[in-house]
């Protein structure tokens, strides 16, 4: 069992923001490349990012929710790329530690292991002596090139003849990985798809995916640690909305770094920092990011909360934590439209980071469980005394 220093959340965060240079200087690249580079997932994992939730007992530092926050936060503020796929792996290791405490043994037995996943069932498992086997295809798979282990979805017929989605643990070098990933936004996080062809899963790695959206964990170790035995969605959520308030907050940085010395173009105003306009723009900019950092700040201080007390998340409860992830998108987007809109056509240089983080930004506004108005409809259902119309809660 090893024994690790815990550092700060305020350590934690300063160390994110000591890497922003490089990041910074990486981020165009890492578009073209469409994934990040070696040197960036080696000076993350130096700065000890990829341990945030291992367990104590591997050497991780097993953060509450609140500074997964403000780390992805910070890595964001320079580059979206680099956060997105850093709080992605947070969830799937998340994931590995409710697996039987044999499993975690061998997956946390790679130092600075890095665990990539997805929610989506779309892969089709048979009940085989021992295990499964499993055949399919996941998408957006962001991170994939870097991890050592995925954590997939597949489905598995029942003997009553229904179908069972199921949670397994897979090493990358039993699955291919397909290059398709060629897009608009969040082209640095190599969110590549990776195919599975009769990989056999020993039983050990499979979970029912219902127990674990209902908090049926199997980790003994791990049952008594306020970060662990409080639900997927929840802590999902939390550990996600980061990147989109650091990619807000990035824009304002922009915004401010290129006003000193900019006119507007065909108006008397010498300086578009004396415009009245620009004054309206920026204060709505401003307090549109303070109101993301709410909705942030309220989710992941409830699933801290909750785990320390060892309680029960309440229906409204879950689906509340949906909808601050949903407001945190929403709101974010709308500032880094203000301040984008703002920034006149010189922006549109893809020497300028603007254009990058409002293509990062609405990449993330399209993500299946992080898109306002589906959290938003969630939310009202449950509020009008509906049942929720999805598992993913």
């Amino acid at each position: 069992m090893l024994t690790a220093d815990i550092p700060t959340r305020a350590h934690l965060v300063q160390r994110a923001g000591d890497l922003a240079p490089l990041l910074k200087k990486n981020a165009a690249q890492a578009e073209d490349d469409r994934r990040l580079q070696d040197e960036t997932i080696e000076a993350i994992a130096g700065a000890g990012l990829f341990k945030l939730r291992v367990p104590k007992r591997y050497g991780g530092y097993e953060a509450d929710t609140r500074t997964l926050v403000e780390v992805a936060a910070e890595l964001g503020r320079a580059d979206g790329a680099a956060a997105w796929t850093t709080s992605v792996y947070w969830i799937p290791t998340f994931m590995a530690c409710l697996f039987p405490d044999s499993v975690q043994d061998e997956v946390f037995a790679s130092p600075d292991v890095r665990i990539c996943g997805t929610l989506s069932p779309s892969a089709l498992a048979a009940p085989a002596e021992g295990g499964i086997v499993v055949n399919g295809k996941w998408g957006f798979v962001s991170g994939a090139r870097h991890a050592h282990w995925q954590e997939i979805i597949a489905v598995q017929p029942t003997p009553d003849g229904q179908h069972l989605p199921v949670m397994a643990l897979v090493p990358m070098s039993d699955l291919q990985i397909v290059d398709d990933w060629d897009t608009s936004g969040l082209r640095g996080t190599g969110s590549v798809s990776t195919v599975a062809q009769d990989v056999f899963v020993p039983q050990e790695r499979v979970i029912p995916l219902p127990a674990i959206l209902q908090g049926q964990y199997a980790s003994e170790l791990n049952a008594a640690s306020p970060v662990y035995r409080v639900p997927l969605l929840p802590v999902a959520a939390a550990s996600s909305v980061g990147t989109a308030l650091g990619l807000a907050r990035a824009a304002r940085d922009v915004f401010f770094e290129r006003l000193p010395g900019r006119t507007l173009t065909y108006t008397a105003y010498e300086s578009q920092a004396q415009a009245p306009l620009t004054h309206h723009q920026v204060a709505e900019a401003t307090l549109k990011i303070d109101q993301a950092e709410f909705h942030a700040y309220r989710l992941a201080d409830l699933v801290d909360a909750k785990g320390l007390a060892g309680e029960e998340f309440t229906l409204q409860e879950r689906a509340r934590a949906r909808a601050d992830m949903g407001a945190v998108v929403r709101l974010a987007k709308e500032a880094v439209g203000i301040l984008a809109a703002a920034s006149g056509g010189s922006s549109i240089y893809r020497d300028v980071p603007m254009q990058r983080i409002s293509r990062d930004i609405q990449a993330v506004s399209l993500h299946a469980l992080m898109n306002p108005d589906t959290n938003n409809e969630l939310y009202g259902r449950v509020l009008c005394g509906l049942e929720p119309n999805t598992l993913y809660i």
